[in-house]
C-alpha cells in the first residue's frame, strides 16, 4: 500500500526523523493560510508540492518554490485540480487533490537514502548514496558501485557502526556523523515497526548550517501486514489507485491492470504468471493479473468476471483454472451466471482440469453460452490470441 509524502513525513517525525515544517491543505485558501504562517515564523520560501502516488513530479509541473504568500496562493490554484503526468504515471497522468505547503531550505548536498528487502538475501538492505535527486535506478544501472549498502542481521535493528560506516562514506562532515546516526536508525525503525516494503528518502539533504533533513519521502507498506496497523490502513487513498483493483479488493481478488487485450482469469499466482508467459509466447499480450485463489466461491468468480469485463481495452477472455481447492463445477457456475448478468459478447476460451472437471464442462455445455474450450494451455493462449486479434 502507497501512502503521499505528507503522511510519510507524519509518520518519520514520530521516530525522531527530521523533515521539513509543512502543511497539508485542499484549498488554494488554505495553501495561503499555510504559507503565511511559515512566512511569519521565518521562512524564506516555501514549496508547493502536489500530493500524488508517483515519482518525478518537480518535472511534470508539480513543485513550484514560491517567494511570497501572494505567488504560494497562485500556485496553488495552479496545480491543485491538474492532470500532473510523470514518467511513473503514464500518459494518462494523475489528478492532483491535495498539496503539501513546506518550507524552503538551505540546501547543501543532495543526498540518498532507501530501505527495501533484498530477496536474494532474505533481509532487509539500508542502501545510501552520494547521488541524492536523481533516480536511484538510473544510479544503479550506470554506476552501481555508487549504491552504499549495509545488510540488517535478524533482529538486530539497524546498529550504529553501520550508520556511522554510511554517514562517513557519504561525505558528512564530523560534526554531522551523531546526527545522521540518529537519523538514520530512526529511519530504520520506522521501517521496521510499521512492516514498511520500501522507505526512500531521496534527496536527503545538508544545509549549509548543518542539519540534516528527509526533503522528500516515499513509504510503501506490506499490504498482508495491513491488518496489524489499523491506523496505517486508514492512510489509504482510493483515489490514486486503479479503480478495478479497488473493486477487486472488496472481494478478496488480486487484480492487477496491464497494457494488453487478452483477460486473463485463473487461480493461484504461479498459474497467473504462467499463464501471462504463454500468452506473450502466442503473440499476445494479457490485459491484467487476476487471481481469485484457491477457495473463491461462485458469488467471488462472478464478482471477478464483472471486474476483468470493466476494463474496455478487453477483446478476449482466458479463463484458466486448475480445480484443487477451487473445484472446476464452482468455477463453471460462477463464469455462466456472470456471462448472463453482464450479457458478454467478447469471445471466452476456458482451459478446466482438476476436481470435478466434468460436471464443470457439462455446466458450460449446457449454459447454452458460446464458450470456446481448449484442452492444453498452449491450446487456450493459441485460441485467445486469435480471437482478441478478430474482435
Amino acid at each position: 500500500m502507497k501512502i503521499h509524502e505528507y503522511q510519510a513525513k507524519d509518520i518519520l517525525k514520530k521516530y525522531g526523523v527530521s523533515v521539513p515544517r509543512g502543511e497539508m491543505v485542499e484549498t488554494r485558501d488554505a495553501a495561503e493560510a499555510a504559507a503565511r504562517k511559515l512566512f511569519d515564523t521565518g521562512a524564506t520560501g516555501v514549496v508547493v508540492k502536489g500530493q500524488i502516488h508517483a515519482g518525478g513530479r518537480g518535472k511534470g509541473g508539480g513543485v513550484k518554490i514560491a517567494k511570497s504568500v501572494q505567488e504560494a496562493a497562485e500556485l496553488a490554484s495552479k496545480i491543485l485540480g491538474m492532470t500532473l503526468v510523470t514518467h511513473q504515471t503514464g500518459p494518462e497522468g494523475r489528478v492532483v487533490r491535495r498539496l503539501l505547503i513546506e518550507e524552503t531550505l538551505p540546501i547543501n548536498k543532495e543526498l540518498y537514502l532507501g530501505i527495501v528487502i533484498d530477496r536474494a538475501q532474505a533481509r532487509p538492505v539500508f542502501m545510501a548514496s552520494a547521488a541524492g535527486g536523481m533516480e536511484i535506478e538510473q544510479v544503479a544501472a550506470a554506476n552501481p558501485a555508487a549504491i552504499l549498502k549495509e545488510y540488517i542481521g535478524p533482529g538486530m535493528g539497524l546498529e550504529a557502526f553501520q550508520a556511522r560506516k554510511l554517514a562517513f562514506a557519504l561525505g558528512l562532515k564530523a560534526q554531522q556523523i551523531n546526527q545522521a546516526v540518529q537519523f538514520m536508525t530512526g529511519l530504520y525503525k520506522a521501517f521496521e515497526e510499521t512492516d514498511s516494503s520500501l522507505m526512500e528518502i531521496n534527496p536527503f539533504v545538508t544545509c549549509t548550517d548543518g542539519r540534516l533533513f528527509a526533503l522528500d519521502a516515499k513509504v510503501n507498506f506490506d499490504d498482508n501486514t495491513i491488518f496489524r496497523h489499523p491506523d496505517l490502513r486508514d492512510l489509504r487513498d482510493v483515489t490514486e489507485e486503479d479503480p478495478l483493483e479497488v473493486e477487486a479488493s472488496k472481494y478478496s481478488l488480486n487484480y492487477i491492470k496491464l497494457d494488453g487485450n487478452v483477460g486473463c482469469m485463473v487461480n493461484g499466482a504461479g498459474l497467473a504468471m504462467a499463464t501471462m508467459d504463454i500468452i506473450k509466447y502466442a503473440g499476445g499480450m494479457p490485459a491484467n493479473f487476476l487471481d481469485v485463489g484457491g477457495g473463491a466461491n461462485a458469488e467471488q468468480v462472478t464478482h471477478a468476471f464483472e471486474i476483468l469485463l470493466s476494463d474496455k481495452n478487453v477483446k478476449a477472455v482466458l479463463i484458466n483454472i486448475f480445480g484443487g481447492i477451487l473445484r472446476v463445477d464452482t468455477l463453471a457456475t460462477g463464469v455462466v451466471e456472470a456471462a448472463r448478468k453482464t450479457h458478454i459478447q467478447l469471445p471466452i476460451v476456458l482451459r478446466l482440469e482438476g476436481t470435478n472437471v466434468e460436471a464443470g464442462r457439462e455446466i458450460l455445455k449446457q449454459s447454452g453460452l458460446n464458450f470456446i474450450v481448449a484442452e492444453t494451455m498452449k491450446d487456450a493462449a493459441e485460441k485467445v490470441v486469435a480471437a482478441a486479434r478478430a474482435a
